[in-house]
């Protein structure tokens, strides 16, 4: 039984089983809880409403989706069941329990802690200088202070723009951007990041050309190597949507930057390092990249940080290998409407402008919520597959 909950993160580094997400978080939880319709390969989908089952069943008519619908209330009718959310946390915990989860089906206060530490940014800066020390044609450092004052030594002796992360937060998010002298509100928050999570990550910024993630699969020790994601985000690092590619392509890609040898060596690097890391771990976890342009030429940043839990770029390649073509390419987008009913208005423009076309179970062109869309809606996951060429 899949569940989406993209507050997890800041739910994680809160730790309380108390921890109430923000009102924008719970909206973007309800309106795009079918999303694991399209990564969980038939399993059940936790979620409610009557758009809900509607939207599954106007699919199943297009796609081979077999995904079934259970609400929270019926949760307590499949104890035995497994159930697997974005990620785990004691907020999330508590929930399931309450709507009569059986014990069994939910982790050990002993397995979240150990998830918290397992999901800490030191990890990252740790693995980021491991892999420079091997490669030296890699690019990017990380720093992890607990002193404040060791912080602000390192910024005032390094040049240019500097980046400060929250070893615990959401990706994209917990992160503050040192444009030239930092500042005492920004002191105020090293201060209390350090307080509250016992260190700050602290990263020159660099010249980022090209977004990109390893995802892998753990399994308490084991590792495989789950596929690539190419993704694009905001100058803020707020994600914005991923590339639907496949890996043959996205490796043709990345090509015109490093050389595939370099990519393929530090995948096989990565699958021991994460092994070793993480060896009780078992779940998706992306290892976050990029293309920087450096004096030398472009050179890859290997390791901006670490998502232990399920990630978009796991959606983005798995939706790619069941629902595409092998020469399909297209764009997957998480968006959010401000306007009312701004978001019913793209739908039906988009609906109207690149009909949806399927061959065979595959899409060929075209535009697909991924989610229902209504006049109320804000958050919308959606696809827009081009044709290959040669057609149409």
């Amino acid at each position: 039984m899949h569940l989406f909950n993209p507050w997890h993160d800041l739910a994680l580094a809160n730790f309380a089983a108390n921890y109430t997400p923000p009102a924008s978080a719970l909206q973007m939880t309800e309106e795009l809880a079918l999303l694991p319709v399209w990564y969980g390969e038939g399993d059940a989908v936790i979620a409610e409403g009557k758009e809900n089952r509607s939207f599954l069943d106007t699919i199943k008519e297009v796609l081979p989706v077999s995904a079934e619908l259970i609400s929270f209330a019926e949760i307590a009718l499949h104890p035995r069941e497994k159930i697997i959310p974005w990620g785990w946390n004691p907020a999330l915990c508590k929930k399931l329990l309450s709507l009569g989860a059986s014990e069994e089906q939910i982790p050990t206060m002993e397995e979240l802690q150990r998830l918290r530490d397992y999901s800490d940014r030191q990890h990252a800066v740790r693995l980021l200088r491991e892999l420079s020390a091997q490669e030296s044609s890699f690019c990017g450092e990380s720093h992890y202070f607990t002193r404040v004052e060791e912080l602000l030594d390192f910024l005032q002796s390094t040049p240019g723009d500097k980046v400060l992360k929250m070893p615990l937060s959401g990706s994209g998010k917990g992160l503050i951007w040192i444009l030239g002298a930092i500042t005492d509100k920004q002191v105020d928050w090293c201060r209390r990041v350090i307080r509250e999570q016992g260190g700050v990550v602290a990263e020159p910024v660099l010249q980022r050309v090209v977004d990109l993630a390893m995802e892998f699969y753990l399994d308490e020790g084991i590792t495989r190597f789950a596929g690539y994601s190419m993704f694009r985000s905001a100058k803020s690092g707020a994600y914005m949507g991923n590339e639907l590619l496949s890996d043959s392509r996205i490796e043709e890609n990345l090509s015109a930057y490093v050389s595939i040898e370099l990519l393929h060596r530090l995948r096989e690097t990565l699958l021991g390092k994460l092994s070793l890391y993480f060896p009780s771990y078992s779940g998706y976890a992306g290892v976050d990249m990029m293309i920087c342009k450096t004096e030398e030429g472009y050179a890859v940043q290997p390791c901006v940080e670490i998502n232990m839990r399920m990630n978009m770029g796991v959606v983005a390649r798995r939706f790619q290998d069941r629902f595409m073509g092998v020469d399909g390419q297209g764009r997957f987008t998480v968006d959010y409407f401000r306007k009312p009913e701004g978001a019913l208005s793209f739908h039906q423009k988009m609906q109207r402008e690149s009909p949806l076309t399927v061959e065979n179970g595959k899409i060929v062109s075209g535009y697909l919520s991924l989610t229902p869309v209504t006049a109320d809606t804000r958050y919308s996951a959606y696809i827009v597959v081009a044709h290959p060429p040669g057609m149409g």
